[in-house]
């Protein structure tokens, strides 16, 4: 998959191009149905797919309280998801109020087809584009017949399944109900966090463990509690489980990520893992004290070994 992270200069001729554009935030369950709708169109008139999506996400931009968006992926997971899905090109539009504020036409005349000369543009029935949100399906359709392109309906059912599937996704993560997320994500909920110093207090109690910092502000962590997880950490598939908490029996008061890698004794510092997400163990508690603690830990790594196996 070719990426393109601006307009000008850089896109080539793209040949019959099938267009959709979105935010595509999880490549969920939902969204692969659009994909392959894509696909399928692609390969009836021997053309390429071009998804166009927006960076940073349009609802930073628009919203009055961007700090609130969470999202599902990192605009490079995004890449990999998509590149993964076998999408042929994504165009990445630097999104700010200049572009939210064209006008509907312009969108359709000045961005769409100048830039994409699309054969097939598949949007949603509710698609709204321009400044107001004024352009809808039909004027696009109108525009397509004097521009030479068509335009395809992705179908309510999978409109809703998707908006469905995004929500659902997001407050399973929050509740800890891994098993839901990742049912509609179709894969384990993924991050990256690179390894920082922690306060040791993981080693003395025989489980030593990788505090994580996470570099993407926009990133959703699920709820606080303990989880087992699958860690690749360079060409290594590791296998262990994570807390995710305030550590309420040592009198944490901050939030941290702290993964405990099974059979693992390396110096890891600075190195960046990514993190999948298999199961939920148990939500976060305050014991009497560290050997109490200590005894749940045995406890909750022989439940993740079950549950990785």
């Amino acid at each position: 998959m070719k990426v393109y992270r601006e307009l000008a200069g850089s896109l080539p001729e793209f040949n019959k191009a099938v267009v959709t554009i979105g935010t595509f935030d999880g490549v969920h369950q939902g969204h692969q149905q659009i994909l392959a709708q894509m696909r399928s169109e692609a390969a009836r008139i021997g053309g390429e797919t071009v998804i166009i999506t927006f960076h940073p996400h349009p609802r930073k931009i628009v919203s009055s309280v961007p700090g609130d968006v969470k999202l599902l992926n990192t605009l490079n997971e995004k890449i990999t998801l998509l590149e993964k899905a076998g999408i042929d090109h994504l165009v990445v539009i630097p999104f700010d109020h200049q572009f939210a504020n064209q006008t509907a036409e312009a969108y359709v005349k000045d961005f769409l087809f100048t830039y994409f000369k699309p054969a097939i543009v598949i949007i949603g029935y509710d698609h709204r584009f321009g400044k107001g949100r004024a352009g809808d399906y039909h004027l696009l359709e109108q525009y397509g017949k004097d521009l030479g392109f068509k335009v395809k309906e992705i179908t309510e059912e999978i409109l809703n399944e998707v908006v469905v599937s995004s929500t659902r996704i997001r407050e399973a993560l929050l509740n800890q109900d891994i098993a839901v997320a990742n049912h509609f994500l179709g894969y384990p909920y993924f991050f990256e966090g690179i390894v920082v110093e922690g306060n040791q207090l993981g080693r003395t109690l025989g489980f030593p463990t990788a505090n994580l910092h996470i570099s993407s502000e926009e990133k959703l962590i699920p709820g606080n509690g303990v989880y087992a997880v699958k860690i690749n950490c360079g060409q290594d598939l590791l296998l262990g489980m994570m807390n995710i908490g305030v550590r309420p029996t040592v009198d944490g008061k901050k939030r941290v990520i702290e993964v405990n890698i099974f059979d693992f004794n390396e110096d890891i510092y600075g190195k960046n893992l990514l993190i999948s997400i298999v199961g939920f163990l148990r939500g976060e508690v305050k014991f009497s004290g560290l050997e109490a603690l200590k005894a749940q830990l045995n406890e909750d790594r022989n439940k993740a070994i079950l549950l990785l196996q």
